[in-house]
């Protein structure tokens, strides 16, 4: 049978091109009929939800939110409607780990499998298939993805049961984005200070303060360069989750709610569409100044 993979954006796009590249049959979706056509292109078939499930045993959902994977799912003439049992369902997107446990117990009434087994690597990581992936659900549907997984990219771990996933792509949101904004923070005041923010990023990134995201931001911020590898507007999301999940487990966190107010900000001067990079324009609003390469 068929593979089906729904959500052709930013990341979905270039994870199902890798699929199709290591040979897997695809039948993709998406409302974005240019990328479902560019994919079509690489060799994968078009089909409706109820078709990827009548026609597929595995299927990846590759989406913004826990509303659009719901109804991609349980809408009318959705995935469900016509998934047969001993399918596994794969949701990548970021979402709550209350989604998450939903769709699993769903599906799980009607013989399917559900993981949820969301990403960080941005886009380079989708493109170079060297994505991290966190999974939660049920070993055996765990094991039937690995391979796909394994094309998709670098790491895949189990992390426990349904919603584990989903939780550890929270935890891992709350450190990127802090991270983000604290390296913005920091830039621009060396930037204010006089300091040639390229020689600082020189002079610390071998040391303690050094990072992934120290790298990954910094070279960006300092050309001006905010094209989108990870949007504001799918990070304002996810730090959107983390806050809901956070109240309702009880767990205080005052360093990612202030970062939340940071994120509306930023939405509200239009910045949505920018990196996540981009989080350091709300720092360089408040100091007038701008972290860039000297002329």
């Amino acid at each position: 049978m068929k593979t089906g993979f729904i959500g052709l954006g930013i990341m979905g796009r270039p994870m199902a091109k890798n699929l199709l590249k290591a040979g897997v049959e695809l039948m993709v979706s998406d409302l974005n009929k240019e990328a479902v056509a560019d994919v079509v292109a690489a060799g994968a078939e078009e089909g409706t939800y109820a078709q990827i499930g009548e026609a597929c045993s595995v299927i990846f959902i590759m989406v913004p939110s826990g509303d659009i994977t719901k109804s991609i799912l349980f809408g009318e003439n959705g995935v469900a409607s016509t998934v047969k049992a001993g399918t596994v369902v794969c949701d990548m997107s970021s979402v709550t780990p209350v989604e998450s446990k939903e769709c699993f117990e769903r599906l799980k009434e009607q013989g399917v499998g559900f993981v949820d087994a969301p990403v960080s690597g941005g886009e380079p990581g989708a493109v170079n298939g060297t994505l991290a992936i966190m999974a939660g659900g049920e070993e055996k549907d765990f094991e039937a993805l690995t391979k796909y997984f394994d094309i998709m990219g670098s790491s895949a771990l189990l992390i426990g049961g349904s919603g584990s996933g989903s939780v550890t792509k929270l935890a891992n949101q709350i450190i990127v984005n802090n991270t983000i904004a604290v390296v913005s923070e920091a830039f621009v005041l060396a930037v204010k200070a006089g300091a040639d923010p390229v020689k600082v990023y020189k002079a610390i990134r071998g040391g303690l303060a050094g990072s992934a995201v120290l790298d990954a931001k910094i070279p960006m911020i300092v050309e001006r360069n905010f094209k989108p590898g990870g949007p504001i507007r799918i990070n304002h999301k996810d730090i959107r989750n983390v806050v809901n999940t956070a109240h309702a487990i009880d767990v205080p966190i005052p360093y990612t709610a202030q970062l939340y107010e940071i994120l509306q900000t930023l939405k509200i001067h239009g910045h949505m569409g920018d990196d996540h990079g981009g989080i350091v324009q709300y720092f360089e609003k408040l100091a007038d100044v701008e972290v860039k390469k000297a002329d």
